[in-house]
Parts: C-alpha cells; structure tokens; sequence
C-alpha cells in the first residue's frame, strides 16, 4: 500500500515548491546584502523555516485524511485566541498583526487560513450531503448556513481589527472558491459581482484614511511620489531596470541601495525582476501557474467531497497571493502586505504553505487509508 501512495505523490508539486524556494532564496540573500542589520541573516531563517515547513509536510502527507477534521479544528480554535490575543500587542508596519518571540515574528492569521479551510470544508460538506438526501432538513441546512458564515466572519473581523486588509482578502477569495465549489447558480455570482461593483464607491467612503489613501495612490502613484505613492513607483524601476536577462545577482541598484521596500518579503518579486530579468520572473509565473494547476488536478481527483472542498480552499489561497504580490509590485493591484508564497521571507507564511503543500501531496496520493496509522 506504501508503494501505491509513493507512487501517486505529486513529485511535480514538489518539485515546483523546491524551485520557486531556491529562487526565493537568492533574492532573499541580494536583498539583505550588504546590510549592517539583522536582516543579512534572512536567507538563514528562511532555509530554517523550510526546513520546518518540510517535516510537517511529510507528517500531513502520511497520515489519513480522516485526522483532518481534527486538526482543522484544534487549529482554528488556537488561531482564533491568538487573533484576539495579538491585538493587543505592539503595532508592527502599522499593524497589531504579530507575536515577537526572540529574533522571528509570528503572525496567527496565516495558519488560521488552513483551520478556517479545513472547518469550512467540514461544514460545505455536510450542507452538500443534507441537501442532496432524499428528504432535506430544512433547518439543518440553514444552522450549516450560519456556521460556515461565522467561520468565516469571526476571524475575517478580527484581521480587519489589527488592521490587515490585505490578508482579510485572502479570507474572502478563499470562501469565493469554496462556494463555487458549493455548486451556486452563476446568476447569483453575477449578480454579487455587480452588487458588489455598485457598493464601491459607498464602501470607499467608509475605509480608513489610509486605505483611501493607498486605493488614491494606486490609480495613480505620481500624486505622492516621495510618500505613498514611493513604493510602487521604485517597484516598477526595478521590474523594468532587469529587462531580459536582469542585472545580475548582487548588482540591482534599486535593491542594493535599498530604493525598494520591505525588499525581502512584499517586494521580492522586483528583486528577482530586476536581478534576474524577465526570464526568471517569467519562470516564477509559470511555476506558479503549475502549483495552481496541480492543485486543482487534486480537488478534482480527491476521493470524496470533504477533500475536494479543501483543495479548493488551498487554491483560492495560493491564488491570491499569487495574483495580488505580482500584481502590486508591477502596478496592476494595490499595495498590501500579501507575500509570495515560497519565495518572500517571512516564516509564518512559509510554515502556512508548506502546511497547505503537505495537505495537497496527502489528497493527490491517498487512493486507500493510510499504512502508517493502521
């Protein structure tokens, strides 16, 4: 039985994962170069929190789906303290988002994207099962309705609270992939994109100064050059700055001279555009693109709805995050503080993923129970 899940792990998945991690790397390594600070060791902690990132993987890969549930709920109720806990701690860019322990932060609202993943998946499941029964339970189907809106309301609310809007909308396209799956008429998504297009400019009035200002800043940077406008105008330089072949690692004059910022992490795709041209960030696109499509291949091979649900989830994640870090730093999204999964430094999100990863891998190979929980 061993053999047979060997044989079904998605050996691509992995190997997309490992790539865009060592392309992440060096960039992370260029962008601290040179500093006098703690941030030259930012490549060190990110080869450790892979390494991390990996064990668990392994574990989630072994073990039976049926542990799911269990896991998705121990780790959403965790994540759920945390998020009320942390808004209290000190504001970190502008954000009560994180934990400080020692030399690394931890931010809670990342793992809670794979607890409220895993419990909403639960929940979808079992209003998909009572509906499609031979005689629906009405109420029941409204109670799972209520449960799956406040799974995702409760936490949504208190990212907004720290405030992080950038990861709240990760929350939101992560529940948007998860309903379609759910099956709603196309009518209904119609008509909510259009509501929702009509709600804007009521809906701005009402965002906070900031906010505002960023959405301001976006249509366009030149307003605030030097200020808010500053970070996606050098974004762009950098991106263009590599042309085809880049400027060479270590020789980027946006990134060594540290015109770019928050390099590491927000940024990091300029970094390697610029370094390493457009043939390496043409690379991390189609990797990305082949992550995306390998995990979709899961959900729709996984052995029952439950799994499904999840692997559709994960891709509403990774989605996101994808389009949104690429889209800011060449100016066709606005900025937020959305990482690349795998290649931006920053260990909570990096253990998120690697979580997520290892959650794909087990729904891909597992064809029968597992052999080493029998």
């Amino acid at each position: 039985m061993f053999k047979n899940i060997l044989k079904n792990t998605d050996f691509i998945l992995i190997i997309v994962v490992v790539a865009l991690f060592v392309i992440g790397v060096f960039g992370i390594y260029s962008a601290g170069y040179g500093d006098t600070d703690a941030s030259n060791t930012e490549y060190q902690k990110q080869i450790i929190w892979f390494g991390v990132a990996c064990v668990i993987a392994i574990f989630l890969w072994a073990i039976d789906t049926s542990m799911f549930e269990f896991f998705g709920y121990a780790l959403y109720g965790v994540s759920l303290v945390l998020l009320i806990v942390v808004l209290a701690m000190p504001s970190i860019y502008g954000a009560s988002s994180w934990f400080s322990i020692g030399p690394f932060l931890y931010q809670p609202s990342e793992l809670m994207k794979i607890g409220y993943i895993l419990c909403a998946a639960k929940a979808m499941t079992m209003y998909l099962e009572n509906k499609e029964s031979p005689q629906p339970d009405k109420r029941k189907s409204i109670v799972l309705l209520v449960v799956i809106a406040a799974l995702f309301i409760v936490p949504l609310l208190l990212i907004i609270l720290q405030p992080d809007f950038g990861t709240a909308l990760v929350y939101i396209m992560i529940t948007a992939f998860m309903i379609f799956k759910m099956g709603i008429k196309y009518r209904y998504i119609i008509a909510g994109l259009l509501l929702a297009v009509m709600l804007l400019p009521i809906a701005y009035n009402f965002l906070p100064t900031h906010a505002k200002t960023r959405i301001d800043v976006f249509l366009n940077p030149e307003l605030d050059p030097l200020g808010d406008g500053y970070n996606a105008i050098q974004s762009k330089i950098a991106v263009g700055a590599g042309m085809f072949l880049g400027t060479g690692l270590l020789q980027g004059s946006q990134t060594q001279y540290d015109y770019l910022p928050v390099q590491s992490s927000d940024f990091i795709f300029s970094v390697i555009s610029e370094e390493m041209g457009f043939v390496v960030s043409a690379l991390v696109v189609i990797l990305y693109l082949i992550m995306l499509l390998r995990v979709l291949r899961a959900a729709s091979e996984a052995k029952d709805v439950y799994t499904s649900f999840v692997a559709i989830g994960i891709a509403g994640m990774f989605s996101f995050h994808f389009i949104e870090n690429i889209g800011m730093t060449i100016g066709l999204l606005p900025i937020t503080g959305v990482p690349l999964p795998f290649v931006s430094y920053g260990g909570s999100n990096l253990l998120t993923s690697g979580v997520a990863i290892g959650i794909i891998l087990n729904i891909s190979a597992r064809k029968s129970q597992n052999v080493f929980f029998d």
